[in-house]
């Protein structure tokens, strides 16, 4: 265990906090200092929170009264600037969003106020959730902490970089197609895209038939402690399940003998992934096989999920676009005024076919898992590109350099993990995928847990 406040997972501060040996407000002063220090290069924050110290505050004397609030009681926390959090605007990394502060808590914050978590701040996000490389037009760039050259990814960009710097253990981030695990990728950490409706979400957003919101952590299962704080039935948004009442930690160390596991090499269609990122799943699969799982190589015969993605996420961004009045256009992201002219002409009836596509590769894999507990497949097809570089030729890039092997998880509402995986050559982390059938979340964490103990997740060496 770490001596730095700043550098330990969320279990080892509410042990500390326990043992009265670390109080919430010596933790925030630790993370504080490191976002000072650090996120001046990283630019992982749109706005930090004033009220942080007094929460703490507030914590440390729950703490010592023998009366903590819940399971997260003074632990620092990020919220993505795409959520809702009462007192804040939620400015969705744009110039056009409204800068009126939100007067309610989306559900995902209510929890983990609930639990009495301590929010330090909202983390940045590209526009609207649009695409992968971690920049917008109202926040400018955010970097990765391993190589400053590089982005972190997104649209979950300040999570992933505030997680992978550590500027606290837990992070809220969403997912339509890969925002939560293309940064864990690239960000070397843990990125928990639960089963759609396991964490309840308002208002609901552009891509409301296949996002959610999850966890981004340091490790496995701070995961898994932190969905419980989220996986709360809420009536404001009609698709979220019932209350599980579970503990997603019960379970998570049984490891994965005598588990079927698919190594998953097309999905739907010939999606790229460069020579590391094979030795990446190949390292992964010894690990899942020397555990005692069977694992081997499967397809499940899925449509062409690139395809599908490709109208579901352009269909959605066009109409982002035109919520706006045609004078102020130009003020958004070039790339996605460039999706929004490439899906100007879908009609109801190429809506409906999409719908139809996706329902089928729902039904794949439903079946593909009635013969296999686990998918593993890569996170990202490539490294991730330079930070300042341009977005060109998104459409194409969506599929190409982004999402390819995640958009599927969403098309089917799977749970999805993406897991840290050693070193490129260049020194950025490596990642795997581990899917599971839908409301399995707890195979997911099961699987990634094994990886994790096997080959440990290092933290970044910031100075």
């Amino acid at each position: 265990m770490s001596t730095d406040p700043a550098l330990m997972s969320a279990e080892e501060l509410i042990t500390l906090f326990a043992r009265r040996v670390l109080s919430p407000v010596e933790a925030l002063q630790a993370v504080t200092e490191r976002v000072a220090r650090l996120n001046p290069k990283i630019n992982a924050f749109a706005v930090m929170n004033p009220n942080a110290l007094a929460a703490a505050g507030e914590s440390e004397a729950r703490w010592a009264a023998g009366r903590p609030m819940g399971q997260l009681d003074g632990v620092p926390t990020t919220v993505k600037d795409l959520v809702d959090m009462a007192g804040f605007p939620t400015r969705r990394g744009s110039r056009l969003s409204d800068p009126t502060p939100a007067t309610h808590d989306a559900p995902t914050v209510m929890g983990l106020k609930a639990q009495g978590a301590v929010i330090i701040g909202k983390t940045t996000t590209t526009e609207f959730g649009w695409k992968s490389p971690g920049d917008c037009p109202l926040h400018g760039i955010t970097r990765n902490p391993w190589n400053l050259h590089y982005t972190p990814g997104g649209s979950s960009a300040g999570a992933g970089a505030a997680a992978a710097a550590c500027f606290g253990p837990l992070h809220i981030g969403t997912d339509a197609g890969g925002s939560i695990r293309i940064p864990a990728a690239w960000s070397g950490v843990v990125g928990l895209k639960p089963t759609f409706g396991r964490v309840p979400q308002w208002p609901l957003g552009a891509f409301a038939a296949v996002a959610v919101a999850g966890p981004m952590t340091r490790t496995v299962r701070d995961a898994a402690l932190m969905l419980n704080a989220l996986a709360r039935h809420d009536l404001r948004d009609p698709f979220c399940l019932p209350d599980d009442n579970r503990d997603w930690r019960d379970g998570i160390e049984n490891g994965v003998e005598g588990m079927r596991i698919a190594v998953l090499r097309r999905p739907g269609f010939d999606a790229p992934v460069d020579w590391e990122g094979i030795a990446a799943i190949e390292q992964a699969a010894q690990i899942f096989t020397d555990a005692g799982a069977e694992v081997e190589e499967a397809d499940p015969g899925l449509p062409d999920t690139r395809a599908i993605f490709n109208r579901v996420w352009g269909v959605a961004l066009t109409r982002v676009v035109q919520s706006f009045p045609e004078s102020s256009r130009h003020m958004l992201d070039p790339g996605l005024l460039e999706v929004a002219a490439h899906n100007s002409g879908v009609t109801a009836d190429d809506m409906m076919a999409f719908e139809a596509q996706r329902i089928a590769a729902a039904h794949a894999m439903a079946k593909f898992h009635l013969k296999y507990d686990l998918v593993l497949c890569p996170s990202v097809p490539n490294p991730p590109p330079l930070a300042d570089a341009r977005t060109v030729n998104p459409v194409e890039a969506l599929w190409t350099q982004w999402a390819p092997w995640t958009c599927a998880f969403n098309l089917t509402r799977q749970p999805a993990i993406s897991v840290p995986m050693g070193f490129a050559q260049n020194g950025l982390p490596r990642s795997v995928q581990i899917g599971a059938a839908i409301y399995r979340d707890d195979l997911v964490l099961r699987a990634a847990r094994v990886l994790e103990t096997a080959a440990p997740f290092a933290i970044a060496d910031l100075k």
